[in-house]
């Protein structure tokens, strides 16, 4: 074996391989491509997680696919942003260098609802947090263009996907242009990127200049001066012009005028997300403007079933010596489908991943169900069989009529649509041949269930808790708040209940005692102090001490954000309050996690903000005990007390002020 300087390991070194390893992945390094006889890329994927050769993770996904389709397709992992030579160290490829941020955005990554520091990073070796910059898109685009004067650049990924026009930055608390202008890249691809990127290598292996790429669903580029100014504006839904959004100058003031423009800008993309109807987009930066086509077509079960049988050897490249946190999370589950019709204010996965399910076959899940077997280190248990959302598998509407011309933001809000087929049916038979396989002994069902889908199969909620539960179920009624629940497309905490019920009733039938792990979201647009009391109040009335507790984060593109800098709801217009002080938004998440001493400090100052001081003390009613007896009132605890009209109970102040939560 000889050395093969694949990636710096933590003592500087290179890491040997052996012969098979270098052809087993897609190449990192010259030797590997020298190992499959090639001596020029056509595609080279720059990646700010690292390199997982699993289906799980985006960059792999796309690089597998292409090569799939014939294409020579290596990969640069995380590579250091001070300098080019990590870029360089595969050559300049033939056709294009696409370039991913990772599986979340880099911002997101890094960064904590409260702007600190995240203590780890999953998608790099050993949780290290140094492994990728800040807005990596926008850097790998820069380095790129410097190292490889003239290769087309191509963005894709969840941060160029949910950055793709102007968006609020919650980092930076400002609009931002559409990152295809800062990155200076050529073409953006958007969504799920495997149609666009295919039918992008393809036009440019033909001949095509990447200039001329300019009518491929799923991707957006820059017009210059003179090249958008006489496009027609569209009137009409069905006219089939392009639709105007409101210019990056008109919606980013921070003023009212200009959060009124942003509320307008926000409707109006949503409303055009749809492959079946949505118009293509234009808006305007100054003399230039981005255009954007319409989304891609989804994935059909053949392409879905190919994608997953490509060969993944599921495993981190092995020139890690350190673990992987993300990987080691989904490196036994099985994903079944794609996207999300359920439409939640706060969440991304349908702006990314869109609307219309994408399932694979049950013969696919399979083959990697025995792929699975075949790995070292399974011992029987596959630890997730789903998706985005568990339930939603082969879901879809009665027509593709109405489907395709539908406009509806959810589907399951404010309650199931009619034409939506809910059967459980196909993912019953599903999860029962994953249990039936030789050398599976338990398979769990670990995300997302959608619970008001859920409860509309009884059968699926008996199977589930007798086969596919281990003790605990999580689940996201995210509040009780009728009002903060419209706000976020969720639905009413009857819904959850009635589930509850179903839940618990199978588990005493399976003979096993099984709870539900319920996650609930603090600071979310519409939430004051006064839901989230009810909210802590009904909590402790059912015994209910949470532990996932979301501090809301405005993330670009989603409705929720939209009301969060706005302060209003693009919906209906109307004024929706929000936290939006970082201390208001601790006090928030205080008051969920009411059972424990550390936040007691800022829930006490929350109930007194509130005007409910009853809620403090030792009685069975109360949420929070009185200050103890060494007297551990903060200086904000006693401003509180002040601000509500009366003098603050005596006592010393204590050490920790504020009571902020000291594991974060």
């Amino acid at each position: 074996m000889s050395l093969v300087p694949l990636r710096r390991s933590g003592d500087g070194g290179s890491i040997p391989l052996s012969r098979k390893d270098l052809t087993r992945f897609l190449p990192t390094t010259r030797e590997e491509m020298d190992a499959r006889g090639w001596d020029e890329l056509d595609i080279l994927i720059v990646n700010g997680d690292a390199y997982v050769d699993h289906p799980a993770f985006g960059g792999a996904l796309i690089g597998r696919f292409l090569e799939g389709r014939g294409y020579r397709v290596g990969m640069i992992a995380q590579p250091r942003w001070d300098g080019v030579e990590d870029l360089l160290r595969l050559g300049r490829p033939r056709l294009l260098v696409g370039i991913t941020a990772g599986n979340l955005d880099s911002m997101l990554n890094k960064l904590t609802a409260q702007k600190k520091v995240r203590s780890e990073d999953p998608y790099t070796p050993g949780g290290a947090t140094n492994g990728r910059p800040n807005r990596a898109s926008i850097v790998y685009a820069n380095l790129v263009r410097q190292a490889m004067p003239g290769v087309p650049i191509v963005l894709g990924g969840i941060e160029a996907s949910l950055r793709r026009i102007a968006h609020y930055d919650y980092w930076s608390d400002s609009v931002r242009r559409s990152i295809l202008l800062d990155s200076k890249a050529d073409l953006l691809v958007f969504g799920m990127g495997e149609r666009p990127v295919w039918e992008v290598a393809d036009r440019l292996a033909r001949g095509e200049k990447v200039g001329e790429l300019r009518d491929i669903r799923g991707t957006a580029h820059v017009r210059g001066k003179g090249e958008w100014e006489s496009l027609e504006k569209s009137r009409f839904v069905k006219d089939g012009q392009t639709l105007w959004l409101p210019s990056f100058e008109e919606v980013s003031p921070p003023n009212a005028e200009g959060k009124r423009a942003f509320r307008e800008m926000s409707r109006a993309f949503q409303h055009e997300t749809n492959p079946g109807n949505g118009r293509p987009l234009l808006q305007p930066h100054g003399a230039q403007a981005v255009y954007f086509n319409p989304p891609a077509i989804p994935l059909d079960t053949g392409l879905m079933d190919s994608l997953y049988d490509l060969p993944f050897t599921r495993i981190p490249h092995p020139s890690y010596r350190e673990k992987i946190p993300g990987y080691e999370t989904v490196k036994h589950s099985i994903v079944t489908m794609r996207g999300c019709f359920g439409g939640c204010t706060f969440c991304s996965i349908t702006e990314h991943e869109g609307r219309v399910i994408q399932s694979r076959s049950a013969e696919s899940i399979l083959r990697e169900v025995r792929a699975l077997r075949r790995m070292g280190d399974f011992h029987g248990v596959v630890t997730d069989v789903g998706g985005p959302t568990a339930n939603m598998y082969r879901m879809h509407c009665r027509e593709e009529r109405i489907e395709k011309s539908c406009r509806r933001l959810s589907c399951v809000h404010p309650g199931i649509c009619e034409n939506l087929v809910t059967d459980h049916a196909p993912l019953l038979d599903v999860l029962r041949r994953v249990r039936s396989e030789n050398g599976v002994k338990k398979v769990f069902v670990a995300s997302g269930v959608r619970y008001d889908l859920a409860a509309e199969s009884p059968q699926f909620v008996k199977e589930l808790a007798r086969h596919h539960t281990g003790g605990q179920l999580s689940v996201a009624p995210e509040h009780v708040d009728e009002d903060v629940l419209d706000k976020m497309k969720k639905p009413g905490a009857e819904s959850y209940e009635r589930f509850a019920d179903m839940f618990a009733c199978a588990s005493d039938e399976a003979g096993k005692e099984q709870h539900l792990v319920p996650y609930y979201i603090s600071g979310h647009p519409g939430s004051t102090l006064a839901s989230m009391i009810a909210l802590a109040l009904y909590l402790k009335k059912r015994g209910i001490r949470p532990r996932q507790v979301q501090d809301f984060i405005p993330t670009p593109m989603s409705m929720a954000t939209c009301m969060y800098y706005t302060g209003e709801d693009p919906f209906t217009r109307e004024p929706v309050y929000t936290a939006r002080d970082l201390r208001d938004k601790r006090k928030q998440k205080a008051l969920l996690l009411y059972w424990d001493p550390q936040h007691h400090d800022l829930a006490r100052e929350a109930l007194i903000e509130a005007g409910r001081r009853d809620l403090i003390g030792s009685g069975a009613h109360c949420l929070v005990p009185p200050a103890s007896g060494k007297g551990a009132l903060s200086i904000h605890t006693k401003k509180a007390f002040e601000r509500r009209g009366g003098p603050a109970p005596k006592g010393r102040l204590g050490k920790r002020g504020g009571g902020e939560d000291r594991r974060r």
